[in-house]
Parts: C-alpha cells; structure tokens; sequence
C-alpha cells in the first residue's frame, strides 16, 4: 500500500514538474521533442505522438523529462547540437525566456505544496495539542535538563509565540534558532529559559531528538505476542507503576530506565485496577520489553474558513520548506550522511493504510523537497541549468557546448552516485533490522 501511494504520488509531481517547463517552452515557441513520466532507457511502456511532441510513459520509474530541441540536458544529443542552430531551439531563445522555462518546474513543485496544505486545512482543519491536553506536562531529556527544563513543565511561549501543537517544540529547538522558552512548573511558577545557540547541534549530535516529550502514565495498548512481555504476563490495560522498587511515574521515566537495564532481568509492578501483580521479565539488547504505550492526550481538529486556510497553509508551506533548508546542513556530517535515504525513505512518510489526508500532506512535503532539491546548482539539475543562466547573464558570455556537455555528465554521475548511496541506506537498515 505504501507502495502505491508513493508511485501515485511521484506521478503526479513528476507530471507537473515536466508541465513547468513543457508550458512556458510552448509560450516561447520552443520545440518540446518529448514528454516522459518517468525514463524509457531502450524502450517505452507507452507512447504517441501528438504534433512535434512524443508523449510517453517509461518503465524506469526514478522520475521523468522533457526532451527540449537544442538543449544540453541528460539526452546528451550531441548530433542536434553539431547543426546549425535553429529559431525554434532553445539555445536560440533570449536568456531570460530560457530561465523560465528553467524554473517553470521547480516553480510548479513549491506553488503545488502550498496549495495542497491550504487544501488539507479547509477539507479537514488543522491540528492542535495544547498544555491542557498534557496535564502531567512535559517530561525532560539529560540535554534537556541541561539547559533548564524540568520534569511536567508546560510550555507556554517560544520566542513570545505560544504554540498550537506543544509537541513542535522539539522541531523549533532543533532547526529555527529559538532564543528563549517560557514555562509553567508543576508548582505553578512561570519561568523564562534562555536557549544556547547551539543547541540544534547539541541535539543532533547527542541523539536527544525529542528532549522533551509528553508525559503520560505507563499504560500497556498491546502486546506483542512474540515478545518477551507476553509470556512474562504482561496484558493490555496493565499499568507499569513500579521496577525493581523505582516508582514509575511516566512512559519516558520507564523508556529511560529499560534502557538502563538492556539484557537485564527486572521485576515490574503492575496495576490492574483492583490489584496488583508482580511480573519478571528479561529485557533485550535494546531494552525493549515488546509492548506498545497507550497515550493519554488526544489531538484536536480545529475547522478553518477558505481564507484562514489559505492564510495558514501558506504560513505552514512556509515553515515546511525553511525546516527542510535548515536541516540540511545536517547532510553534510558523517551522521547525517549515513541516516539519507531512498525510495525506502519517502515511501515510509505514507501510511500502512490508505488515508487521503496523509497522502495528501506526504505530496506536498515531497514537492516542497523537490523544489529544493532541484534548484541545487548541480549539472544535471534544475538548478545547474539556471547557474550557468545566470552566469550568461551577468558576464553576457555563454558557457560553449563542450564544457556544457562535461558539466552535464560530472552532474549525472554524481547525481547516479548519491541515488545508489541513499537507496543503499535504505537496503542496509531494512537488513539490519
């Protein structure tokens, strides 16, 4: 099923990206050879010709093209670019109609997630989680506690901002720069903290991901048969209260201390209401007990006019794409290197089970991605073609088409290199686990 989704949703961005620049290269009276959802390497599942144009469906689904007459693109048709240049090419149209068409798809990709967002909030609304949906507050990480959080604080405002889902908090300390949180203690007291500036790297590089996350009590949803949680007795609708005499005030408390004992055998007090059991069990190398948590706090959906819609999907559209810009420094580390991934990846943002709201935010997350990534100045791409468009423009001298051709295979080699490098992640951590 995640499957499916992820191809139905590439073809519809990759169709569109294509129309970006099959468009404007049509206002501009420039020749469009072909038009593939995704590569016909040595042949085609389908194809027909309507006009100058070959429309087609390929069978290499790693995306699509539009064949532009007179272009150095990944055709690499040298025996065109030997003839004499002609009015309906592309290397004969001014520079400035030529980065159109260059930007068309990339342009296409970043208005269609933001009109997909605004679509997603007046079909189902937004979401909310506020302090009152986590009454036992926040629960805090090592780093967390580091800085100044405490146990069950609730947050109030982050840069004098008060937040409509508590749980984005960990994102905003991660990629946005905050400067300071303010919050309420358990005892009631209201406290500002000032943030380090580094504490998005701090973060990553520790791991703490989540420093501070929702508390609630260590209430059993299910069980996993095959683990060794079922055979110690464990039940659903057990609560974990007790292990080996600690008190168990919350899931993380519990998350934290099983990972403290990994490969160990602890004694867990359980309350089933009327009474209470004591139960052995022998956790794993991981400190998994093989059972699922039951969360207390429900999210809540808030309806939004046409025009809220608009107005926050344009806003959520925004804070997508600088999120994404800003994490990806994070690429360039050993360990971000290592956690990029491939079809795997993106096909693990779609649900196990079809949901058209979680198709939908999944597409406009990918074309908001696709945006970005093909503007990157790197041959080959969207955005090399526009580097070397602006280059033109500026000195008023245009690259010549042999070092357009080289520029083109260093970027498609490189490009090949990091498709089998992420794709390759994606293999090694489906093996491993």
């Amino acid at each position: 099923m995640k499957g499916i989704q992820l191809l139905l949703s590439l073809s519809i961005l990759i169709v569109l990206h294509e129309l970006g620049h099959f468009i404007p290269a049509k206002i501009f009276k420039t020749r469009v050879e072909k038009f593939f959802l995704f590569f016909d390497v040595k042949f085609a599942l389908f194809k027909k010709k309507y006009g100058d144009t070959v429309y087609g469906i390929g069978w290499l689904p790693l995306g699509g093209y539009v064949k532009i007459s007179g272009m150095i693109d990944e055709s690499m048709d040298k025996e065109q670019m030997q003839q004499p240049p002609q009015p309906w090419e592309f290397r004969t149209k001014p520079a400035w109609q030529r980065l159109i068409i260059m930007l068309g798809g990339v342009t296409v990709n970043l208005i269609l997630g933001f009109l997909i967002y605004m679509m997603i909030l007046f079909v189902w609304g937004k979401n909310t989680l506020p302090n009152s949906a986590l009454p036992l507050g926040m629960g805090v990480s090592p780093l967390a506690k580091e800085i100044g959080f405490e146990k069950g604080d609730q947050i109030l405002t982050v840069d004098d901002k008060p937040l409509e889902v508590a749980l984005d908090i960990n994102k905003m300390l991660l990629i946005r720069s905050v400067k300071e949180v303010k919050v309420e203690r358990s005892n009631g007291r209201k406290v500002t903290l000032a943030i380090p500036e580094n504490i998005g790297d701090r973060m990553f590089n520790s791991g703490q991901m989540n420093v501070l996350y929702p508390r609630f009590p260590a209430k059993i949803d299910s069980v996993l048969t095959d683990k060794s949680a079922f055979s110690a007795g464990f039940r659903e609708g057990d609560e974990i209260v007790a292990a080996n005499d600690v008190v168990i005030e919350d899931w993380g408390q519990l998350r934290n201390f099983n990972n403290e004992k990994a490969n160990q055998t602890v004694q867990y007090v359980v309350d089933r209401g009327q009474d209470k059991d004591t139960l052995s069990l022998t956790l794993d190398a991981d400190g998994k007990m093989g059972i699922i948590p039951r969360s207390s706090f429900k999210i809540s959906q808030v309806e939004l006019s046409l025009g809220e819609s608009i107005v926050e999907g344009f806003s959520y559209g925004y804070w997508t794409l600088y999120d994404y810009v800003a994490q990806f420094k994070y690429v360039f580390t050993k360990k971000g290197a290592s956690q990029l991934g491939g079809f795997g990846a993106i096909g693990s943002l779609f649900p196990a089970s079809w949901d058209w709201r979680a198709f939908w935010a999944s597409t406009a997350f990918i074309s908001i991605i696709l945006a970005f990534m093909n503007l990157l100045p790197i041959p080959a791409l969207d955005g090399g073609h526009v580097m070397f468009l602006l280059y033109e423009m500026i000195s008023g001298r245009k690259p010549n088409d042999k070092f357009m051709e080289y520029a083109q295979m260093a970027g498609f080699f490189l490009l090949l290199a990091l498709v089998i490098y992420a794709n390759g992640n994606d293999l090694f951590r489906f093996l491993s686990n």
